[in-house]
C-alpha cells in the first residue's frame, strides 16, 4: 500500500499549483419554497456546469458564491418529490425566489449509471431503477441490500443477517457473481473472494444520496462481470449536505444500529466529511438439518436413518465406515443385504454449537473523505474506507466471517466532461474460520487415550458402532452407543480443541481462513462533443490483483499470485428529431492475463413522444461477459470430501464419479474399455457470455400514474460452474492402478 499512499500525496502536491478561480465570486442568495408558499429545507441548489452547490436551511434559504464574468449564471434547484427547476441570473441577486412543483410520480430523476453521462431516467436506454435519499432512509432492514428486495426485478439471497447477495434477472445465489457493486463508481468487492459481502463494505445509509440499479448486461461500459446488472451507491456531497446527522435504532434479535455523519465546508474550496456506523444483533444461524442431496454426498442415507446421515447444516457428520458390497470380501456373507454398500455417519455438530458464544453479527464502518475545488468545475476527492464485520457466509462450505473486512483508499479528479479515478483495496480475513473444517478436525482429533495413542474421536465412534451392532444386531442400539462417544460441546476438551483449530491456519490441520489480497485499479473517461446533438465518450480501465492466502485458499505457497485486466470503451450518441430520438452505439474491448480478449457491444434507440416527452419507447441489444473469479482461476482448497482446484492451465482429464464402484474396477482389470464411458474431459475455463434483446416503455399517464414495462430475451453460452470428477491434481487421468488402490481403501 506504500506506493499508493505516495501516489496520493504526489497528487495533492501537484494539484496545489492549480490556478485560482479566474474571477472573484459574488454572493447569490434566496428562498426555495413549494407552490403553496411553504419553505423547502434540504433542497439542493447547484450552479449548472460547476461543482458549486449548497442546500437550503430549515427556513428554505440558501447562499452560495458565483462567478458572473460570463453571464448568465444558471441555478439548478431540486428536491426529492418535486420537479427540478432552472433559474437564469444575468447579474447577482440576493433575493432569488424559486418555487418547485410536486412531481407525484417521482419520474425522470437524473441518473448517470446507464450511459455514463447524466440523463433523465425516462430516457435511459436500458432498464434502470433509482432510489432517492428518502426512500433509502425508509428501508427498515438491518442490511441495506435486503431492503432492495422490495423493488421490482431485484432478488436477495441471505446467508445470515448481514451476508446478503443481490441479483437481477435470475441466477440468484449466496454469492452473486453476475452483478457488480460500486460505491461512487469504486468497486467494493473482496479481492480474495470476489464477492460483495452484503453492504458490509458499502456506505452507511446516512451517507447514501441515491441508489441506481441497472438491469441486464452492462459490460459495454462497465467491463467484466456487469453481466446481469450494476448496483451503484452514490454518496452525499459535503459541499452540498453539511452538518451533523445521527441515527440510532433498535429492534428484534437485540438489534442496535448507530450511525453518524458530519460534513463541513472550510471556506469556498475545501470540504470534508466523516461517516461512521456500528451495528450489532443476534445473527441467525443455519438450522436446516435435512439430508444432503445424494448428488453432493453419494453415500448419504435418508434423514433420521439409524446409520446416521450427512445433514445440510451439521458439520463433522463424516461418513467414515461403509459396509462391504464386494462379494469377494470375507465380511460379505455376514453383512445383512440391507446394509451392503451403506455408510455409517457421525452425528456432527450444529452451527450454533460450533460458533459457541460467537453468535453476534457486527459491523463497523469509518469513512472519512476530503474534497477540494481546484476550479469551479474541477473537483478532487480523496477518501478512505475502513470496514469490519462478523457474520456467517455460505459458499462451497459454511464460514464464520469474524472481523472480516476491507481497507479502501480511493481518489478522484473530475470535471464536467472527464474524470480520473484510482483506488487500492485490501481485504482481511481477520479471525474467520471454516465450519466444515472445524467440525471435521474436531472428529479426527486425538482422544488422548494413553493406552491407544492413535485413537481419534472418529475411530472410537466407528469402532463402538460396529462392536455394538455385531453384538446386538440392532442399528438403533449401535447408533445410541456410538453417539455417546462423540465429543460434547459442554466438555472443556471441546472448547480447548475448538480454540486451537479456529486459530490454526495450517492447511490440513486448522480451520482459520485468513486471506489478504489487494486490488489496485484506475480508470478514466472523457466526453467529447462532436457536433450539436452528437457526443462521443471514450474511457479505459486497468486493474491488478495480488492474491494472498498463505496456501490455505489459493495455490500461493511461495508468493502472491498476480493477475490483471485491461479495458477500453467508447460510446457514440446522436440526438435527432428535435431531440426526441436518441441513438447510441457502444463497445468495449477487455484483455486478460488468462483468457482471450472480449468485445462487448451495445446498441440502443429511445424515442420520446408526448408534449413533455413523457412517453418513452426503447429498444436495445447488448452483449456481456463474465470473467471467471479469482477463485475459479486459482483456488486450491481441500474440503475433505473433494479438492477444489482452479482451472486456467491445460484443463483436466479424469473419470466421472460413477466409475468408482468395485465392480467397474474389477471388470476393468481384464477389459480396460469398461472405463471409457466414464472418461471426463474439462477444457480450461473460458469467459461466460450473454446476449440480450430488450424492448420497453417508460412514461407517465396523467399526473399520478407511472408505467414501466419491459420485455427481454437472453441467450447464454459457456456457463462457469464446478464439476465433480475423479482425477489427479496435475490434470492427468488416473491410471487403473490408482483407481484400484483407491477402491481398496473404500
Amino acid at each position: 500500500m506504500r506506493k499508493t499512499y505516495h501516489l496520493f500525496v504526489f497528487l495533492l502536491l501537484l494539484l496545489s499549483y492549480a490556478p485560482a478561480w479566474a474571477q472573484e465570486a459574488i454572493t447569490v442568495s434566496g428562498l426555495v419554497q413549494t407552490d403553496a408558499g411553504e419553505p423547502l429545507p434540504g433542497a439542493t441548489v447547484f450552479i449548472k456546469g460547476t461543482f458549486i452547490g449548497s442546500s437550503t436551511d430549515r427556513e428554505g434559504r440558501f447562499q452560495l458564491r458565483a462567478d458572473f464574468s460570463a453571464p448568465p449564471v444558471v441555478l439548478s434547484v431540486s428536491f426529492v418529490g418535486y420537479e427540478t427547476r432552472e433559474v437564469s441570473l444575468a447579474q447577482p441577486d440576493n433575493n432569488v425566489q424559486v418555487t418547485l412543483k410536486i412531481n407525484s410520480t417521482l419520474t425522470n430523476e437524473v441518473i448517470a449509471s446507464a450511459s455514463r453521462v447524466q440523463e433523465g431516467i425516462l430516457q435511459a436506454p436500458v432498464t434502470v431503477e433509482k432510489l432517492n435519499t428518502q426512500q433509502v432512509e425508509r428501508i427498515p432492514t438491518a442490511d441495506l441490500q435486503v431492503g432492495l428486495n422490495h423493488y421490482k426485478g431485484i432478488d436477495v439471497n441471505s446467508s445470515s443477517l448481514l451476508m446478503n447477495s443481490l441479483s437481477t434477472r435470475g441466477f440468484n445465489s449466496a454469492k452473486s457473481e453476475r452483478l457488480i457493486q460500486l460505491t461512487d463508481y469504486f468497486d467494493t468487492q473482496s479481492p480474495s473472494l470476489n464477492v460483495n459481502a452484503g453492504n458490509l463494505t458499502g456506505l452507511p445509509e446516512l451517507d447514501v444520496e441515491s441508489i441506481e440499479i441497472i438491469h441486464g448486461p452492462a459490460s459495454a461500459l462497465y467491463g467484466a462481470n456487469a453481466f446481469n446488472g450494476v448496483l451503484l451507491l452514490n454518496s452525499k456531497d459535503p459541499f452540498v449536505t453539511e452538518g451533523l446527522s445521527v441515527r440510532l435504532r433498535g429492534g428484534q434479535r437485540n438489534l442496535l444500529d448507530g450511525q453518524f455523519r458530519y460534513a463541513k465546508k472550510l471556506g469556498e474550496k475545501f470540504a470534508f466529511k466523516v461517516v461512521g456506523s456500528y451495528l450489532t444483533a443476534d445473527d441467525w444461524l443455519a438450522s436446516n438439518y435435512a439430508a444432503t442431496s445424494t448428488l453432493i454426498e453419494g453415500r448419504n442415507n435418508a434423514e433420521g436413518s439409524a446409520l446416521g446421515y450427512d445433514a445440510v447444516n451439521r458439520y463433522g457428520d463424516v461418513g467414515g465406515f461403509t459396509f462391504t458390497n464386494d462379494p469377494t470380501s470375507p465380511a460379505y456373507a455376514t453383512t445383512p443385504a440391507a446394509l451392503r454398500g451403506k455408510t455409517v455417519f457421525m452425528p456432527g455438530f450444529t452451527e450454533k454449537e460450533l460458533v459457541a458464544d460467537d453468535y453476534k453479527a457486527r459491523s463497523v464502518k469509518i469513512h472519512p473523505s476530503l474534497s477540494y475545488l481546484l476550479t469551479s468545475n474541477i473537483k478532487m476527492t480523496v477518501g478512505f474506507s475502513y470496514n469490519r464485520g462478523t457474520s456467517s457466509y455460505q459458499s462451497s462450505s459454511r464460514y464464520r466471517f469474524k472481523e472480516f473486512g476491507t481497507n479502501q483508499l480511493h481518489g478522484e479528479i473530475k470535471g464536467n466532461r472527464w474524470f480520473l479515478r484510482g483506488q487500492s483495496l485490501q481485504d482481511f480475513g481477520g479471525e474467520s474460520y471454516d465450519l466444515g473444517f472445524l467440525g471435521s478436525f474436531l472428529q479426527t482429533s486425538s482422544t488422548n487415550n494413553p493406552s491407544r495413542p492413535t485413537e481419534t474421536y472418529a475411530s472410537r465412534f466407528y469402532e463402538t458402532y460396529l462392536t455394538k451392532f455385531q453384538t446386538t444386531g440392532s442399528l438403533e442400539q449401535a447408533q445410541a452407543a456410538a453417539n455417546a462417544t462423540q465429543l460434547q460441546p459442554s466438555d472443556p476438551r471441546f472448547q480447548e480443541l475448538r480454540t486451537r483449530i479456529i486459530t490454526d491456519a495450517t492447511p490440513g490441520a486448522g480451520a482459520r481462513l485468513n486471506p489478504s489480497s489487494l486490488l489496485n485499479e484506475g480508470n478514466a473517461q472523457y466526453n467529447l462533443p462532436l457536433a450539436e446533438g452528437t457526443d462521443l465518450i471514450v474511457g479505459g480501465a486497468y486493474r491488478k490483483f495480488r492474491l494472498g492466502s498463505n496456501g490455505n485458499l489459493y495455490s500461493d505457497d511461495n508468493a502472491r499470485i498476480q493477475n490483471h485486466e485491461l479495458g477500453g470503451y467508447a460510446q457514440l450518441t446522436q440526438k435527432l428529431l428535435n431531440e426526441r430520438l436518441k441513438l447510441a452505439v457502444a463497445g468495449r474491448v477487455d484483455a486478460f492475463k488468462n483468457f482471450d480478449a472480449a468485445f462487448s457491444p451495445r446498441a440502443s434507440a429511445v424515442y420520446s413522444a408526448g408534449e413533455n416527452k413523457q412517453h418513452n419507447f426503447r429498444v436495445s441489444y447488448g452483449r456481456a461477459f463474465r470473467s471467471p473469479t479469482q477463485l475459479d482461476q486459482y483456488i486450491r482448497l481441500d474440503v475433505r470430501q473433494v479438492l477444489l482446484l482452479g482451472n486456467v492451465d491445460n484443463g483436466f482429464q479424469g473419470y466421472s464419479t460413477g466409475v468408482a464402484t468395485r465392480a467397474n474396477i474389477i471388470a476393468a482389470q481384464s477389459n480396460p474399455a469398461v472405463l471409457t464411458p466414464f472418461e471426463y474431459n474439462a477444457a480450461p475455463l473460458k469467459l461466460e457470455r450473454l446476449s440480450t434483446y430488450e424492448a420497453g416503455y417508460k412514461g407517465t399517464l396523467g399526473e399520478k400514474l407511472a408505467v414501466d414495462v419491459n420485455y427481454y430475451q437472453s441467450y447464454y453460452n459457456d456457463f462457469i460452474g464446478a464439476q465433480r470428477f475423479i482425477g489427479n491434481r496435475d490434470g492427468s487421468r488416473p491410471t487403473l492402478a490408482q483407481l484400484t488402490a483407491e477402491s481398496g481403501k473404500a
